[in-house]
């Protein structure tokens, strides 16, 4: 990966993507996901916060989206 994605990678950390005020901001910032490395990231970050069911649900539609773009 270059430094690019590292770059989004830090200006977008997972409590960044996932406590946005709104729900239509916390969408954004799951679509916005570049790579699994940061899904897992946002994956654990969620789990040790908040435990939002509904949260949880869009990252597992995103790790499988993620998945159908690499294979």
């Amino acid at each position: 990966m270059g430094s690019t994605d590292d770059k989004e990678s830090d200006e977008f950390p997972p409590e960044k993507r996932l406590e946005a005020p709104n729900t239509r901001l916390i969408k954004a910032g799951i679509k916005t996901i570049p790579d699994m490395e940061t899904l897992r990231e946002c994956v654990a970050y969620e789990n040790a916060h908040q435990n939002r069911t509904q949260i949880l649900h869009r990252l597992k539609w995103k790790a499988e989206e993620l998945r159908e773009d690499e294979g």
